[in-house]
């Protein structure tokens, strides 16, 4: 199972992290420079969270995002899972 929120879609990410030496100028420095670029990876905030699937009548257990927990909140579980339904997700 990939590291994906089941309702945003939201998966990690690729970036880079850089490792900075030097005086700022601001500070009657050189500048700083860059010494050395690496590559890291932003993952989401996922966490797996059970709701309570009314229409029928038993828990669902999602893996999905802060975002994805407002958008619950705000739309609706039932509203959510038939569009994931829709889309081919299985739940």
């Amino acid at each position: 199972m990939p590291k994906q929120c089941q309702v945003t879609g939201k998966r990690s990410r690729k970036g880079n992290h850089y490792a900075i030496r030097g005086i700022a100028k601001k500070k009657k420095g050189i500048g700083l420079k860059i010494t050395g670029i690496k590559r890291r990876r932003f993952q989401p905030n996922l966490m797996k969270k059970r709701f309570w699937f009314s229409e029928e009548n038993r828990f669902v257990t999602l893996r999905l995002s802060a975002h994805g927990m407002r958008i619950i909140d705000k739309l609706g579980l039932g509203k959510v899972v038939r569009k994931m339904r829709s889309e081919g997700q299985k739940i």
